[in-house]
Formats: C-alpha cells, sequence, structure tokens
C-alpha cells in the first residue's frame, strides 16, 4: 500500500511509540507531552503505548500479523511523523520498542518505503546520564536505517533529576522546553513536506 494513496488531509498525523509495560512511565509520559503540544500546533495525533507493544517477537521469515501488529503496521503507514520514547535498559532501548521499530520492515514495499521523508522526534529516559546518551544514539542509528530523519534535537531525561505531573509536565523547565521544541520540529517538517507533496502533483497535473 502506498501512502501517496491515502486521502490528503490538511492537519498532520503525528504517531508516538514509546513507554513501558508499566502505565505511566516516564518515557510514555514525555511521549504524550510531546503529542500534546503538536496538538496546540495543529496536528493530529496517534499513539500505542504499554500494553499495545507487547507484540510477537518480529521474525523475518513469518508473514502472519495478529491484530496488534497490523494495527501499529497500520498507524505506522499512515504517519506523516513520528515521536519515539523509550527507556534506557542496560545501556540501550528497550526490547519492547525495538520489536515495534523492527516492523516497520513491513513498509519495505510502500511508495516512499519504511519511515522515508518523515521527521521523528526521539527522546530517551533513564536514571543516568550514560544510558541516555548511548539509548538516544541507538535509536538515532534505527531511524537512519529506516530512513527516516531524525530532527535535529533529541531529548536525553535523566529521570533521577526529572520528574513528570499527572498532567505529564516535566518538573525540570529545561526539559519542557526541549520537549516542545521536538514537537514543533516535528510538525513543522511534516507541515513542509505535505505542502511540498501538493506542489509537485499540482505541477504533475499542470504538466500532464
Amino acid at each position: 500500500m502506498s501512502r501517496s494513496h491515502l486521502p490528503q488531509i490538511d492537519k498532520p498525523l503525528i504517531l508516538g511509540i514509546g513507554g513501558t509495560t508499566r502505565s505511566g512511565s516516564s518515557s510514555e509520559r514525555a511521549m504524550r507531552y510531546v503529542l500534546a503540544r503538536a496538538r496546540e500546533l495543529g496536528a493530529e495525533t496517534e499513539f500505542l503505548t504499554g500494553p499495545q507493544l507487547v507484540l510477537p517477537i518480529y521474525v523475518p521469515e513469518d508473514a502472519g500479523r495478529d491484530p496488534g501488529v497490523r494495527r501499529l503496521v497500520e498507524s505506522l503507514r499512515r504517519a506523516n511523523g513520528l515521536v519515539v520514547a523509550s527507556p534506557g535498559y542496560h545501556g540501550s532501548l528497550s526490547g519492547l520498542i525495538k520489536n515495534a521499530l523492527d516492523y516497520a520492515e513491513d513498509l519495505r514495499n510502500d511508495s516512499p518505503p519504511y519511515l522515508e521523508d518523515r521527521a521523528v522526534g526521539l527522546i530517551s529516559c533513564a536514571t543516568g546520564w550514560q544510558a541516555t546518551g548511548a539509548t538516544l544514539a541507538a535509536l538515532r542509528s534505527i531511524v537512519h536505517a529506516l530512513r527516516g530523519w531524525p530532527t535535529p534535537l533529541g531529548v536525553a531525561i535523566n529521570t533521577s533529576d526529572c520528574r513528570f505531573d499527572e498532567e505529564n509536565r516535566p518538573s525540570v523547565a529545561a526539559v519542557e522546553q526541549q520537549l516542545a521544541t521536538l514537537a514543533a520540529q516535528v510538525v513543522r517538517f511534516a507541515e513542509r513536506r505535505a505542502a511540498h507533496e501538493r506542489l509537485t502533483r499540482a505541477d504533475a497535473v499542470r504538466s500532464g
């Protein structure tokens, strides 16, 4: 299925993938905060977190897909931009998040394939700076491999210093500003890409 065959919408759809199996984790709250800021900027949002990401291990040679995987793949396919938030587990992203991203392989025959031409905002959360930095670097490498565009700003959150309230607002002002900036970068890139595609289609119609 090609994304170019989907109905065109005025508002970009930003998909959030993140969190842990525990509801209300720091990575989930950070992702939700970014999506809230994206909505303020005019985007539509969707998120997958917690139990929604407890999926069968990705097996390349197995074409079978359960309902949860099909929902993930279709959400990835429709999204104009993404936000991915992972905890730092033993120096890297969690298996939960990595497994979800592995299913982006199902977009290989789309046009464009994988996450090409889409901005991806990245967030890492861990108790300590070493794990946050390593996790953020791993996420960037994965997004590059999937042909996505990591936003210029990636946010590393040391959860020993920063907490989130019930409205998902971080306790550290600098983190709040960084998350808001990340939201703006994802949304603005999606809007500009959509505008470019509209101009390209209009030129094709005129020349045809």
